[in-house]
């Protein structure tokens, strides 16, 4: 009897796996917005499922993703499930899990912090716990009078929610009760109250906040930009002026400077080629850290097809997945070569086009034999359907048995239908990515995937992404 019940626990423990790296891969990739084949609610509603499913079944290992490389609108949803369920988890739970939901918020850009601490309200969730979280993510903050200016109604709901009396009499009058003061002794707040009648004022604000205003004094577009310059961030300066300075390009991550470089039009591209390039390569370098030039003989499939594209709210992210990976495989590589699915020979000017024939290029990819062949692609396999499932079944089971060749799939676009990202083979390892920066870490999680490791093994890894993520929180 021995036998059948040790086959039974693998056979859970299998299951545990596969539900675990399905959660992984939704939260890395899916934001709940519309992709290029499916709808913004069909991809809430899958993803709602997924939370509640794996926080009610593996709640250890749901607060350990907090840990992981997920997006922040899914590292979100973690903490506002956690919270929500405060009253399911033992004391040990809450202690791991407080520690986890502090070092993450820490990370979140503020704006995405108060929409959490709005649904928090919206859901009703005011236990002690989440007033004390509240309460700390606030007293950590650098300057709540800045908050109070630009994330005002955040700020308000935030401290009425948890019951708390601001610091310094100042914010909390600027919030609660902006008559009561003919001025402000901090220059964000007084500026503020000056830019309603006076135009000077607006340009002593944060950008976001100034635009609004610049707008209601009626002052010119170009007039407004160039004033308001010295106020504004590197990202602002690109997106509103599209055109970055060498030290700014230098310093962007390197999945945003892709999608800034696609962003561009292909004249552009050209004429600034050297410049771009540059910055692509150092920002892979930056990525690849000590495991520059270590992966040996690397070669990459990287889709470009029309699916690339997206969709009108993920603009061209797919794509700059690939050209960010192009970029990071070729500086982790030794000696590295790239298929296009589209067969573009210049990285620097693909665009989303055309068909996706996967298997043909994963058969150019494999005829060198590489170390490694990471694949990066939605995995719509179109042109024909299947074949690159088929040759990669084939190289793994005839011509490959011994795994001479590592093979893994990273996918940018999470499938709501199938609750997962889509996969091209059994055999081959598929993990979600949304930062082509990750793919490192990612590459070393899809090897549970494969089935050679079980689910200790997975436990033993979050653990230590656990222990290395809060290592600067105290307990």
């Amino acid at each position: 009897m021995t036998e059948p019940g040790a086959r039974t626990e693998s056979y859970a423990d299998l299951i545990a796996s596969e539900d675990v790296l399905l959660f992984v891969n939704a939260a890395v990739t899916a934001t709940g917005q519309r992709e290029f084949h499916s709808q913004a609610d069909e991809q809430r509603l899958s993803l709602s499922f997924l939370h509640e499913y794996v926080c009610v079944n593996y709640r250890s290992v749901y607060a350990s993703a907090l840990a992981l490389d997920v997006n922040d609108h899914n590292a979100a949803l973690i903490v506002e499930q956690l919270l929500r369920t405060a009253d399911e988890a033992s004391a040990e739970q809450k202690r791991v899990e407080g520690r986890l939901i502090a070092a993450r918020l820490a990370a979140l850009p503020p704006q995405r912090v108060y929409r959490l601490f709005r649904a928090l309200r919206a859901a009703k969730v005011n236990n002690r716990r989440t007033r004390a979280i509240v309460r700390d993510w606030l007293a950590s903050r650098p300057d709540l009078a800045l908050d109070a200016v630009k994330y005002r109604g955040g700020l308000k709901t935030a401290a009425r929610h948890a019951h708390l009396v601001l610091p310094g009499g100042e914010t909390g009058d600027f919030l609660f009760a902006p008559g009561r003061r003919v001025r402000y002794e901090h220059g964000f707040l007084d500026a503020h109250r000056r830019a309603h009648y006076e135009q000077g004022a607006v340009y002593e604000l944060p950008f976001t906040v100034a635009e609004g205003f610049a707008a209601r004094h009626g002052i010119a577009r170009e007039v407004f930009l160039e004033r308001i310059a010295p106020r504004m961030t590197r990202l602002e300066r690109l997106r509103t002026q599209r055109a970055g300075t060498a030290a700014e390009l230098g310093s962007m991550p390197l999945t945003r400077l892709a999608l800034y470089v696609l962003s561009l039009g292909f004249e552009e591209r050209v004429r600034r080629r050297a410049e771009l390039t540059g910055a692509l390569r150092a920002a892979a370098l930056r990525a690849a850290g000590p495991y520059a030039g270590a992966w040996g003989r690397v070669a990459a499939v990287l889709d470009d097809s029309y699916s690339s594209y997206g969709s009108g709210v993920k603009r061209r992210r797919p794509l700059a997945v690939a050209l960010g990976c192009h970029f990071l495989l070729e500086a982790l590589a030794g000696s590295y070569r790239a298929h296009w699915t589209s067969g573009a020979g210049d990285p620097l000017l693909v665009r989303p086009w055309g068909a996706t024939p996967l298997g043909g290029r994963i058969l150019d990819a494999l005829e060198g034999a590489p170390d490694r062949l990471v694949i990066v692609s939605d995995g719509w396999d179109n042109a024909p359907p299947g074949l690159a499932g088929e040759v990669l079944r084939v190289w793994r089971t005839r011509l490959d048995p011994g795994r001479s060749t590592s093979v893994v799939h990273v996918n940018p676009v999470y499938d709501a239908d199938g609750f997962d990202v889509r996969r091209l083979a059994p055999s081959v390892p598929t993990a979600g990515i949304r930062d082509a920066e990750d793919l490192a870490a990612l590459v070393e999680i899809a090897q549970f995937a494969e089935g050679r490791t079980g689910l200790v093994e997975l436990q033993a890894y979050l653990d230590r992404r656990v222990a290395s993520y809060v290592r600067e929180v105290p307990a």
